[in-house]
């Protein structure tokens, strides 16, 4: 008998079997680590470390985004004060001014600018705006904190700076380097967020400093511009100049500060003690298909370019969608208090409060409930339909107390739907290189919705704008979809899961290869 005839197949047979059970072995080891390090974890330990992670992290953040959205939306706020002390005919609520209201503001008259020169120079800035997110997480993944508080810095500079140009090139010189100061900070702050919890608590605490960042920032922003405007000169520093002189000033400040306060990475943040670094390793870790111990890994393209994945992709169209509604209402709100009423300029600004106000509360409310409920799409859909029915008010009537009420709606749904959105596409997004790229794709590509914003609302469409408030209306309707398509995805893909059906991705990968699979592991379930 030929013994080599009979045990020339088996054993090639037999080696591969061997192999495939020793990887399947290395990723049961792996995933068990992860859930014996969530066993092993004191709840009393962790529930006082997370308190300590609110009280420090949350109030920082807060101030940190809101002096972001305030540098944002300075224009904004000078076409406010154009339409409240103009009271005549609503003109179009763009970022341009006129020359008549040189009292006011000034800019056009003191730059000679003409036309949509302001709207011109603030898509430059959205363009290095959204240019400048992916390479500054991956530098905040790479350098750590330091790397946010030196920006945050920058953007205040830069507003310092522009309180001092003397001509319209100098302007778009400064739109320039704002963009590319203030481009990854959104981003940068969530991915800090996301290296200190677990993926459920996630959606809350963005909840609160980004739901809350731009209701604050719009409700008492306005406020410090008009009592800047009011004050005397300072110098040679005189009308819009002041507010860029003074806000960047605090935002220096606070960017200064930054580089003392603000917590560096888990591993080795001066924040907490040992035990305390230790425990917020083995949570995070223990939140993982695979047990990474707090360990980065290498950034590659690979891993880059697969954060360009179907979920991501749909958050970033909800994301693109909700911004063009929510700016949309920055730029037609102006018109709505306009004809309330003749008012002077701080009761105008009071009456931007209230809607703000609302906002903040429904903001915390549903994220605290999306929480409690381990639920995302839910809370994001009612959100979204406040915004729809919003602009069915803003198309369907011209009484002004209707659409001042629809003020309210609208931004209660669009002060949690953002924050909902990215936080859904961050709990979706691992490993650390596809969660800092994902974290930056998203408020990327949603920025182009503030560009698309300033150029629907024409002066051929005033004062009603009802071309404008019917896109609004078309893509709040749109969102609700793309999120109700990702919700079908998410349990089709956990489903498959479940059967097993993507246990072949460990298939003759090493324990590296398989650590790095994140959210492409078989254990890894998206959170909807």
């Amino acid at each position: 008998m030929d013994v080599s005839k009979l045990n020339s197949h088996p054993p090639s047979s037999r080696s591969l079997e061997v192999e495939k059970d020793e990887d399947h072995i290395l990723a049961a080891l792996a995933h068990q680590d992860s859930q014996r390090e969530d066993n092993q974890i004191d709840p009393f330990a962790e529930r006082a470390l997370v308190r300590k992670l609110d009280w420090i992290l949350l109030p920082l953040f807060i101030v940190i985004y809101a002096t972001n959205f305030i540098d944002r939306q300075d224009c904004y706020r000078y076409e406010f004060l154009f339409t409240i002390v103009s009271r005549s005919t609503p003109r179009v609520p763009s970022i341009c001014f006129s020359s008549g209201n040189a009292k006011i503001a000034g800019i056009e008259r003191d730059l000679g600018m003409v036309g949509f020169d302001y709207n011109i120079a603030l898509t430059i800035f959205y363009i290095f705006y959204i240019s400048v997110e992916i390479p500054s997480n991956l530098a905040l993944k790479h350098f750590g904190s330091k790397w946010l508080a030196l920006m945050i810095t920058c953007f205040g500079v830069v507003s310092i700076g522009t309180a001092f140009v003397k001509s319209y090139a100098g302007l778009i010189v400064t739109r320039v380097l704002l963009g590319m100061a203030e481009g990854g900070t959104l981003s940068g702050l969530t991915y800090v967020l996301s290296r200190y919890y677990r993926r459920t608590e996630l959606v809350m605490r963005i909840g609160v400093f980004f739901g809350l960042s731009p209701p604050l920032a719009g409700a008492f922003g306005g406020l410090l511009a008009s009592g800047l405007l009011s004050v005397s000169d300072i110098g040679i520093v005189k009308s819009w100049r002041k507010i860029f002189l003074i806000e960047g000033i605090i935002t220096t400040g606070i960017g200064l500060s930054c580089f003392f306060i603000i917590p560096a990475d888990p591993q080795i943040t001066r924040m907490l003690n040992d035990k305390e670094r230790e425990l917020a390793i083995a949570r995070i870790s223990a939140d993982q298909a695979v047990a990474t111990h707090g360990r980065k890994e290498r950034t590659t393209l690979k891993l880059v370019w697969r954060a360009f994945n179907f979920n991501t992709c749909l958050c970033s169209i909800c994301y693109l969608m909700i911004n063009i509604s929510f700016q949309g209402l920055s730029l037609f709100m102006p018109t709505v208090i306009a004809t309330l009423g003749h008012f002077t300029t701080i009761e105008s600004q009071l009456r931007t409060v209230p809607p703000y106000a609302v906002g903040a509360i429904w903001a915390l409310l549903n994220a605290y409930l999306s929480f409690r409920m381990k639920q995302r799409a839910t809370p994001i859909i009612l959100s979204v339909l406040l915004m729809v029915i919003g602009y069915a008010v803003f198309v369907g009537t011209g009484n002004s107390h209707a659409r001042y009420a629809a003020c309210f709606l609208n931004l209660a749904g669009g002060s949690l739907s953002g924050p909902m959105v990215l936080s859904w596409g961050t709990d979706n997004a691992a490993p650390d290189t596809v969660r800092a790229v994902t974290t930056a794709i998203i408020p990327g590509i949603g920025a182009l919705g503030s560009v698309i914003a300033v150029w629907t609302y024409l002066p051929a469409d005033a004062p009603n704008y009802h071309h404008g408030n019917s896109l609004n209306l078309a893509t709040s309707s749109f969102c609700c979809v793309v999120v109700a398509v990702g919700v079908f995805y998410i349990r089709w893909e956990n489903a498959k899961r479940a059967r097993g059906a993507r246990d072949y991705r460990l298939e003759g990968k090493t324990a590296q290869e398989v650590e790095q699979l994140g959210c492409l592991h078989p254990k890894f379930r998206y959170q909807v």
